[in-house]
């Protein structure tokens, strides 16, 4: 079951960065929050989708938050973002592994993986999608990364 939000999450992602993050940043970081969660605990951090944009793994419902900010660093209130303990460390964990790289180096590291080009298959590479990356190719990726 999920135990939180793509939103909390997003918002804990951009309190606690060391570096600006941009919304195309911050959907790549949420894609290996829950990417990773999956193939480690093989349950979801947050229920919301991801789809296989253009540009890489998207939380549409994150986007459109903050969409506005387009290629600038996201603000949001400073009102701390409580999550659950297990899923904090976790997301420190991605932060700390993918933190210091750019948005296109993601964009382009998320474009090599199997979930976003299993749904992209056959697809010209700049027509738009909202094929969803499914939680089953999520687990079977990452889980074989993580175990092995």
């Amino acid at each position: 079951m999920p135990t939180t939000s793509a939103h909390t999450v997003a918002k804990f992602i951009v309190q606690n960065s060391e570096n600006p993050i941009s919304n195309l940043k911050l959907q790549k970081l949420l894609y290996y929050v829950q990417g990773w969660y999956l193939g480690i605990r093989g349950t979801p951090v947050f229920h919301e989708p991801i789809q296989a944009w253009i540009h890489g793994p998207v939380v549409p419902a994150v986007f459109r938050t903050y969409r506005d900010f387009k290629w600038t660093p996201i603000t949001v209130d400073s009102q701390p973002v409580k999550l659950d303990e297990r899923i904090a460390k976790h997301t420190m964990a991605v932060l700390k592994a993918y933190g210091n790289l750019t948005a296109a180096q993601l964009e382009a590291i998320s474009h090599e993986e199997s979930p976003w080009n299993e749904v992209r298959e056959g697809l010209d590479p700049q027509k738009p999608s909202t094929a969803v990356i499914t939680h089953e190719s999520m687990k079977r990726f990452f889980g074989k990364l993580a175990h092995g």
